[in-house]
């Protein structure tokens, strides 16, 4: 950390955020949790009540993992962010020991051929969103730290994508294919917002493209993927079967929708309609509008996320940019990717949309990347109200006031 950035963290307040919220952020998150759980409790209700006697099983869980999240929240909306700075090393450390520990036998849970979860008390933790998380802290205090390097030496681009790739291999073992590719773009915008030079970038991204290209061919089931993605009427009841259902829900949704609740493609005929499928349901219930408010919702939630970043990078705070980039570009990419899959413009990947889809370990992580954000949001109005203040302080001293 250079003299000066070091200069401005430590003017940044250290007691609990008092001050004003970031208005817009909360009230786009608001709108996508609210929204969230009540197609979780339309899309659920016949899958609770055949497996646990109780239609409303799955949202009264979900409303549990929003109440987690929400404490989670105003936790971390209190730690300052030259707390997640100075502890990045822990933070990717933490990372690789979660991703080796899930794949260790008998500590990880296995669901449908992939192991992903670590069983607690209470839920299955899926350790990939706890992990994109903490990978993003540490390489935005990497840029930070490392910023003329990254943007001026090949060897100095290299070396994060050299960690990232490490933790890309283990999400690769579990398989967690859609879990990678989404670290593995964020961190690249991270990178690019950062001043990496755009041939390096270009090259990393060819890179990129092919290597995930070969992954999809030498394994069969994704590659499998990849061909019914392509043409899932060509075997409608086996392997295209979910990604037809869904394009069914499209289809019948038509601009206004069928009505909340009254959804077809929930009554067992979708796979996974809760969590993966939940926007298939919500497209068959409230129609193209419905589809676009969520889009739109989204748009606006990265917007927001990069004009913190930017308030935050004009105040020198870069760590707090880096990180609100990066945060941003996950939640837009993991999004992006979900919404795709849904409509059929992306093969399928096992990625929720975020703040929407049953899930406590995504829901919660989701609110805690939002206070990270919170907080970043209000340090960086601090230091712009603090200035005029530091600037009277001077020009009375020179004028032996």
């Amino acid at each position: 950390m250079s003299h000066t950035q070091a200069i401005e963290y430590s003017q940044l307040p250290r007691q609990r955020l008092v001050g004003p919220w970031d208005t817009p952020l909360v009230v786009i998150c608001v709108m996508l949790l609210m929204l969230g759980l009540v197609m979780v409790a339309s899309a659920s209700v016949s899958l609770g009540q055949a497996q646990h006697g109780n239609g409303m099983f799955y949202f009264n869980r979900q409303l549990l993992f929003a109440g987690l999240g929400l404490a989670a929240l105003l936790v971390v909306v209190r730690i300052p962010t030259a707390a997640w700075l100075a502890s990045g090393p822990v933070m990717i450390g933490l990372a690789y020991f979660l991703l080796l520990l899930v794949l260790i036998p008998g500590v990880g849970h296995e669901v449908n051929g992939s192991t992903r979860w670590l069983p607690l008390v209470a839920f299955q933790l899926q350790v990939s969103e706890v992990a994109k998380l903490l990978i993003l802290i540490y390489l935005a205090g990497y840029l930070e730290r490392r910023g003329r390097e990254v943007r001026e030496t090949t060897w100095g681009f290299i070396k994060p994508m050299l960690l990232l790739s490490v933790a890309g291999l283990l999400l690769l073992l579990e398989p967690d294919f859609g879990a990678m590719v989404v670290l593995m773009a964020a961190s690249l915008a991270m990178m690019f917002l950062a001043g990496a030079r755009l041939l390096q970038f270009m090259v990393l991204m060819a890179f990129s493209a092919t290597s995930m290209v070969a992954l999809a061919y030498v394994s069969p089931y994704r590659w499998t993927r990849v061909v019914s993605f392509m043409d899932p009427w060509s075997d409608p009841f086996n392997s295209g079967f979910q990604l037809v259902q869904s394009l069914i829900a499209f289809g019948r949704g038509e601009a206004w929708g069928v009505g909340l609740g009254g959804s077809v493609q929930k009554l067992f005929y979708l796979p996974e309609a809760h969590t993966d499928f939940v926007l298939a349901v919500l497209a068959e219930e409230l129609g193209l509008v419905g589809v676009l408010f969520v889009i739109v919702l989204f748009t606006l939630l990265v917007w927001r996320a990069i004009r913190i970043g930017v308030l935050a990078e004009r105040k020198g705070l870069l760590f707090s940019a880096y990180l609100s980039y990066g945060i941003g570009a996950w939640l837009g990419l993991q999004a992006f990717v979900n919404i795709g899959v849904n409509m059929g413009v992306l093969p399928t990947k096992g990625l929720t949309l975020p703040l929407m889809s049953y899930g406590g370990s995504s829901l919660v992580i989701t609110a805690v990347a939002i206070g990270v954000l919170l907080r970043i949001a209000y340090e960086s109005s601090h230091v712009a109200e603090a200035k005029p203040e530091r600037r009277k302080k001077r020009a009375r001293r020179k004028g032996g006031v």
